[in-house]
């Protein structure tokens, strides 16, 4: 059987780059049923209600929806348990002290398989207020205009119009 080569995106949360500030990311391990992986091999997962939390000293991921395998039988894993992280200890202790700051929590960004292995793409986020989101929305655009402008410069375009 030939291995895995790569990454594979399986699901993104756009809207968590939208409602909060990312300040670190982290790669991390997931510790999965075998009924699991093989949704996500078929490319199934949700993370919008997802989020990480400190148990015990070891980070937990919540609210994940891995639905159900349909080839499954009474094997079949439940979609929204709680799944284990795997990280560094030094991480994790790194992890505890920056969220019990304040006003800062752990989003999953992305879920991914690299080289074979699923992977979890969490952030250290603060939470963004509506008129920060209004600010970064009219950054973008901004930013598109003048490169759409000098794209059209570059390619003569705007000669033609002259």
């Amino acid at each position: 059987m030939v291995k895995e080569v790569g990454r594979k995106l399986i699901a993104q949360n756009k809207k968590a780059r939208h409602d909060y500030f990312i300040d670190e990311v982290y790669e991390c391990g997931l510790v999965l049923t075998g009924t699991e992986v093989k949704s996500l091999r078929a490319g199934r997962a949700s993370l919008i209600d997802g989020y990480a939390t400190v148990r015990d000293g070891e980070l937990w991921l919540q609210g994940v929806h891995i639905p159900e395998y349909t080839e499954a039988t009474w094997t079949n894993h439940e979609p929204r348990r709680d799944r284990k992280l795997l990280l560094h200890k030094r991480e994790i202790l790194k992890l505890i002290g920056k969220t019990k700051e304040g006003g800062v929590t752990l989003v999953p960004l992305a879920l991914y398989f690299k080289d074979g292995r699923a992977k979890v793409e969490i952030a250290l986020a603060r939470g963004r207020k509506m008129h920060d989101k209004r600010a970064a929305l009219m950054e973008k655009q901004a930013g598109r205009e003048v490169a759409r402008e000098l794209s059209r410069r570059a390619s003569g375009k705007d000669q033609a119009r002259r």
